[in-house]
């Protein structure tokens, strides 16, 4: 399964900040960051099931928002990069 996540948390108190931070740090364990608050995510249904459960305990639902697009196989393969944008590798391993 592929998606594409994106999100804006609200960051003007602290808590705000810390929830932005664990909300990106959660992404990173399942994916690769292109841009500050968009993520390309290539994983099973059950880590997906698994990542959405972690995040909807971390927002605050009357703040913050996030947007998740599945997309078809090999479509992150096909995406087009303009300006200074390297193309994301989803098939070599995450090394942490």
């Amino acid at each position: 399964m592929e998606l594409l996540v994106t999100y804006d948390v609200d960051t003007t108190t602290p808590d705000g900040r810390r929830r932005l931070r664990r909300v990106a740090k959660i992404c990173e364990a399942y994916g690769i960051r292109v841009q500050k608050s968009v993520f390309e995510i290539v994983c099973t249904d059950a880590d997906w099931l698994t990542m959405r459960h972690r995040l909807l305990e971390i927002i605050a639902h009357e703040h913050d928002s996030i947007r998740v697009y599945s997309l078809q196989r090999g479509t992150f393969a096909k995406a087009e990069h303009l300006g200074h944008s390297p193309p994301a590798a989803h098939n070599e391993p995450l090394i942490y």
